[in-house]
């Protein structure tokens, strides 16, 4: 009797542990957003400038994110309307309403269609080190494979496709992490005890704003209906949020800690330097390690792009189809076709990044203090809106995310106007 419940027990907590990890869906897909390859490009040189000395600084970038996408998800689980939706209908004022809505129209759908082009490069640059195609081939290809997963109409295969490629990039960050074995005592200073060396102050910046991503909050309020729709969902969204974008942290630390490992103190353009350093380790598992990687973050990413500019347009106009929407196959088409085009051209898409950046400046602090203003409306939410725990941290991100938006601002001023 004694050996079945015990084994009735362990079945249970085993049952427990499956039910946990069946959950991730929606939460996976921004983590497979905000894994890029300016991410990764961005841990990177993190890295190997700094050691691991700005290792808070994803912590940070993983708490805030996770406090607003919950709240995001909550909106979209309980009021059963995403964020575009709610953005819409939460002024009276015809004038706030117009201005609004147009502004995050205007800021996501371009900033989409800047970081595309980038996106693009950064998939065909992994298979290009493996097979020597130039990227202005691989870009378009990768672009048409999207192009086609987006018209399928289909969330779940999205949804699928995103969690693999979390789990590819899972298994290669990871394992070049633990093989370059670093020094744990440096890592966990570096990831707990906050410090800002001279000159990091923009790669901070970066790394913060390469994870706080404004379209993942309209993505994310869209995505968790085609999964949950009751309040007793909401424990599952949670631990949704938790392990996916956790596993996002722990990717974005994995790389900086390998390139703070194995190439702190060297000048570095992208994270393909870090094969070099890895050859006495995987051999020539090194360039394909991370040439995998590589393809991973950026095919993520390139996927997400126009899915969120589309998500955003539908949503903020009130369009009700979804990804079924011939209109909402329309914005995923232009987006993706300006991006193959950048990528085939082989155009420098520096000015339009810093015009998206600036854009991106202005809007990430408007849409924290938008989505507080809605996360505290009872005709939303009702028992379900923020308390004041949920408030407290969303003021705090909203006030980080302020500064990240001016000071992001007045960087791309003075690269504009030297």
């Amino acid at each position: 009797m004694t050996v079945n419940m015990e084994q009735t027990k362990e079945q249970t907590t085993k049952k427990s542990l499956a039910d946990k990890l069946k959950v991730i869906g929606p939460g996976a897909i921004i983590t497979a957003s905000f894994i890029g390859p300016g991410t990764v490009t961005t841990a990177t040189k993190a890295g190997a400038s700094y050691g691991y000395a700005i290792l808070w600084t994803v912590v940070f970038s993983i708490i805030a994110t996770i406090v607003l996408q919950e709240m995001s998800a909550r909106l979209g689980i309980i009021s059963r309307k995403t964020l575009g939706d709610a953005v819409r209908e939460q002024f009276d004022n015809k004038i706030l309403r117009f201005g609004s809505v147009w502004l995050v129209l205007m800021a996501i759908s371009v900033g989409c269609a800047a970081y595309i082009a980038g996106d693009l490069i950064g998939t065909s640059l992994g298979i290009h080190t493996l097979t020597n195609i130039p990227t202005n081939v691989l870009g378009p290809m990768f672009g048409i494979v999207i192009l086609i997963l987006g018209l399928s109409g289909s969330y779940k295969l999205i949804e699928k496709v995103m969690i693999g490629l979390v789990i590819v990039m899972s298994a290669t960050f990871f394992t070049t992490a633990i093989i370059a074995k670093p020094d744990l005592g440096a890592v966990f200073s570096g990831a707990f005890i906050p410090s800002v060396p001279s000159g990091s102050i923009l790669t901070v910046i970066a790394l913060i704003g390469t994870t706080i991503v404004p379209y993942n909050l309209f993505l994310h309020s869209a995505s968790v209906q085609e999964r949950w729709n009751k309040p007793e969902h909401l424990k599952e969204s949670r631990w949704d949020i938790i392990i996916s974008i956790g596993i996002g942290g722990l990717i974005t630390a994995a790389i900086l800690i390998t390139a703070g490992t194995l190439i702190h103190g060297v000048e570095v353009s992208s994270a393909a330097e870090m094969s070099l350093q890895l050859e006495p380790l995987l051999g020539d598992w090194a360039k394909v390690f991370i040439s995998i990687g590589l393809f991973a973050a950026g095919f993520s990413s390139a996927l997400a792009s126009p899915l969120g500019a589309a998500i955003t347009v539908s949503n903020v106009l009130g369009w009700k189809d979804g990804m079924k929407d011939k209109r909402f196959k329309l914005v995923f088409t232009i987006i993706i076709v300006i991006g193959i085009l950048f990528s085939a051209l082989k155009i420098n898409p520096l000015s339009v990044l810093l015009f998206a950046q600036a854009l991106n400046g202005i809007l990430l602090p408007v849409i924290t203090i938008m989505l507080l203003i809605i996360m505290n409306n009872k005709k939303f939410l009702g028992e379900y809106k923020n308390g004041p725990l949920a408030n407290i941290l969303g003021i705090i991100v909203t006030i980080i995310c302020t500064f990240l938006g001016l000071y992001s601002l007045m960087d791309v001023f003075s690269s504009i106007f030297g």
